[in-house]
């Protein structure tokens, strides 16, 4: 994608969102099931990984948007270009769409053809000035009436694959989707990347601020915030699975079979920054000290076993006393 920018483009700000959901199919996917579910486009491939784990991403698609941005203090910048849009599958079992843009520090005073926002995928220009700042606050904030809208690109993404006849509609479990909403500022080439703030929102909403050196490419935090949103899913899940349970209260082979979900789907997938470009992987180390992604999913796991073992101890009793 940078290379198609031309040398007239230096976007100093990138904006996406995430929506992360199980899919809806009772058997996870294998890889060439994948491959048919995220074929977007008849003339690019799906890129599917085997190690470390199961993982297919669909090739981008892009919308054409004339609208204004969101800005936090009401300014009315009107822009137009190309938004991105992608999909991603793990395991079989977790999806996700994505939708990006990045854009420069200022665009044209007039409209242009459509030629030149086509030549420039996920770039969409402002007219006149772009006042960073509060661009970048109004996306994490979310849009307004008429307002360029890159969850309800996402959320159209994400609804034709629900669609996708390959689905039987049958969930293993029951879970809610997340969305996290990102924007990253541009510093100068060298300069280490920052993660900024990760925040937790009520109903199912984050949002995380970036810091991230000119040259690294737009699909790459895209690639980055993936990665987030899907290791949060699976904690938020784990952490409403058990919440849900009453496993104080449930009695051995019904402790059991409320934990049984999240052992069968979910423990195998935490794998932090498996697929994270090199230059950003120091970041997951932020969100490994505050707020503890991989200590809480560890506390997590531990309690799920400490539950089995418990329940298996009268179960293995009655088993002996009867044999």
């Amino acid at each position: 994608m940078a290379t198609a920018l031309g040398p007239a483009i230096r976007p100093v700000l990138a904006c996406g969102e995430v929506r992360t959901c199980l899919l809806p199919s009772f058997q996870a996917l294998d890889g060439r099931a994948a491959a048919q579910l995220l074929r977007l486009r008849a003339d690019e491939q799906v890129r599917v990984s085997e190690r470390p784990n199961l993982y297919a991403l669909s090739p981008e698609t892009l919308t054409g948007v004339d609208c204004r941005l969101p800005t936090s203090n009401g300014a009315k910048v009107r822009a137009v270009g190309t938004v991105a849009a992608r999909a991603a599958l793990t395991e079989g079992r977790l999806l996700q769409s994505t939708a990006y843009f990045s854009a420069p520090a200022a665009g044209p005073d007039l409209r242009r053809p459509w030629g030149h926002y086509l030549v420039r995928p996920g770039v969409v220009e402002p007219f006149g000035k772009l006042p960073e700042q509060p661009t970048a606050d109004g996306v994490l904030r979310g849009p307004g009436r008429d307002e360029l809208d890159l969850g309800a690109i996402a959320e159209s993404l994400l609804t034709r694959l629900l669609r996708h006849p390959l689905l039987d509609r049958k969930v293993p479990f029951k879970s809610r989707r997340t969305q996290l909403r990102w924007v990253a500022h541009r510093i100068p080439e060298g300069e280490r990347a920052e993660l900024t703030r990760f925040t937790l929102a009520e109903d199912g909403l984050r949002t995380v601020r970036l810091r991230l050196p000119a040259d690294t490419p737009v699909a790459a935090a895209a690639g980055l915030c993936e990665d987030l949103a899907l290791h949060d899913w699976l904690l938020t899940t784990v952490v409403h699975m058990l919440d849900s349970s009453r496993l104080a209260a449930a009695d051995g082979p019904a402790a059991v079979l409320a934990l049984r979900p999240a052992v069968d789907h979910l423990l195998h997938l935490w794998l932090p920054h498996a697929r994270v470009d090199r230059s950003l992987v120091h970041l997951w180390e932020e969100l490994e000290r505050e707020p503890g992604f991989s200590r809480q999913w560890r506390n997590l796991v531990q309690r799920i076993r400490d539950q089995l073992a418990v329940q298996a101890i009268p179960l293995l009793h009655q088993a002996l006393s009867t044999s």
